[in-house]
């Protein structure tokens, strides 16, 4: 123990004899150990979000959602309206035969104009059940949600979201007011509270914004608005028709996700010979995110790795030439009866503390990494353009929170210090095998 404090005193008061050297030296460990520390928080960040957003899906839920097909050009019906997805039937069918579903929650759901006065916003209009607000997590700020008596009542009650309510309703409460969601007039009952919009999860889902939606109850959608949606856009017309836009199933248990989802694709598939229809499982999303994480973490280490050992090589340069400098002194030490072992001591321990002191530095600078990236968020969410925020990436980007890992911590400081040795040994040891007589004869 002795010996050790000896060894790393000396290399201190070595080291400082060459301030700036030693100090841009170090940077290389520094910048590498920051960023191994870095980048497996910022892959961690992502990798939670993408997961929290698979959760919030329902780990035992099972999304079934109409898909619009393919345009067919040998099509010679002659219909303008393209009749597509899930029906009505199919929602009977899947609750009378597959015992396993707990809960069917069937919407229906459209993009339309609200307006309010003089105030427009184009929102997304959302029939759907009761069961909608604890499905997808919704808070009432005001008022209440939609309940089972409006369905049977087929009320025009509407339940809008907060930007909704901001945009046109500011300055005064929305309960009661009468507004008109394209030429259906709604009355307000309640106001969500605001919520994260959700990005895209791979090619199964799309980012959905809760904060422009109104909710009304979808016996109302279907009595008022109907399947058929007609839209006319500079000049031309399309029409669709489609009775339910999504249907979302509840099992009890995880172990049970997969079996039904596979018998009601196998349904599904007897009715619906032209797939216009999806079946998206979270648990397997889940799944599919926890080794993308993984897959991510090794390959953004490894990217930033790249950096220590840009770092090693800087000290091995840095090492060879301070041998080269202290041939003497070398000389002198082993003149005096120093072991060879004792001179690749002495000229280690000088690496390792280089290397571990710019491994601490840099797992302090690791440890900056949320502060450092909610800035720059701040600072690119005044700098995009609306359009490129409200984007799928844009939304990952501006919701994403990076979080370091404790484990990386001792892991970049191990790799720091396993740098210097590995890096340090060669020069460490081309000192220890110089001949005393010739090292005394270098001025």
């Amino acid at each position: 123990m002795v010996t050790l404090v000896r060894t790393i005193r000396l290399a201190l008061k070595s080291l400082l004899l060459h301030k700036l050297r030693s100090g841009l030296t170090m940077l290389g460990i520094v910048f590498g150990v920051f960023s191994v520390i870095a980048m497996l928080a910022i892959g961690e960040g992502a990798s939670l979000q993408v997961q929290k957003q698979v959760l919030e899906l329902g780990a035992t839920n099972i999304i079934v959602r109409s898909v619009r097909p393919p345009e067919d050009p040998s099509d010679t019906s002659g219909s303008f309206i393209l009749s597509y997805g899930l029906k009505r039937a199919d929602l009977d069918l899947i609750t009378d035969t597959v015992a396993a579903v707990e809960r069917a929650v069937p919407i229906r759901e459209v993009s339309s104009e609200a307006r309010y006065r003089h105030r427009t916003l184009n929102v997304r209009l959302v029939g759907c059940t009761a069961d909608y607000k604890n499905l997808n997590r919704l808070g009432v700020a005001r008022g209440r949600f939609v309940a089972d008596v409006d369905q049977s009542t087929t009320e025009n009650v509407a339940v809008i979201a907060h930007e909704v309510a901001t945009t046109l309703f500011p300055g005064e409460d929305p309960i009661g007011r009468q507004l008109r969601v394209d030429s259906l007039p709604l009355r307000v009952i309640g106001v969500t509270a605001p919520r994260t919009a959700t990005a895209a999860i791979g090619g199964s889902l799309a980012g959905q914004d809760f904060n422009k939606d109104i909710y009304i109850p979808i016996q109302t959608f279907f009595g008022r608005i109907g399947d058929k949606n007609i839209r006319w856009q500079k000049g031309s017309v399309s029409a669709e028709e489609v009775e339910l836009s999504q249907i979302t199933l509840s099992v009890p248990t995880r172990e049970v996700v997969t079996p039904t989802a596979e018998v009601i694709r196998e349904s599904l598939n007897l009715t619906h010979p032209e797939s216009d229809f999806a079946v998206v499982v979270p648990l397997e999303l889940l799944r599919q995110a926890e080794q993308i994480r993984t897959i991510f973490g090794i390959v953004l280490g490894s990217i930033a790795a790249i950096s220590l050992l840009v770092g090693g090589i800087g000290i091995m340069n840095i090492m060879l030439a301070t041998v080269t400098e202290r041939t003497r002194e070398i000389g002198i030490r082993r003149a005096l009866g120093a072991r060879r072992r004792d001179i690749i001591g002495q000229f280690l321990g000088e690496t390792v503390v280089l290397a571990g002191t710019g491994g601490l530095v840099g797992i302090g600078c690791g440890l900056l990494t949320p502060a450092a990236f909610y800035l720059l968020q701040q600072l690119a969410t005044g700098l995009l353009a609306e359009g490129v925020a409200d984007s799928a990436t844009g939304r990952l980007f501006t919701g994403m929170q990076p979080t370091v890992a404790l484990w990386s911590l001792p892991l970049a400081f191990g790799i720091s210090v396993g740098t210097g040795v590995a890096f340090g040994l060669y020069p460490a040891r081309a000192a220890a095998m110089m001949d005393p007589i010739e090292a005394l004869r270098r001025q």
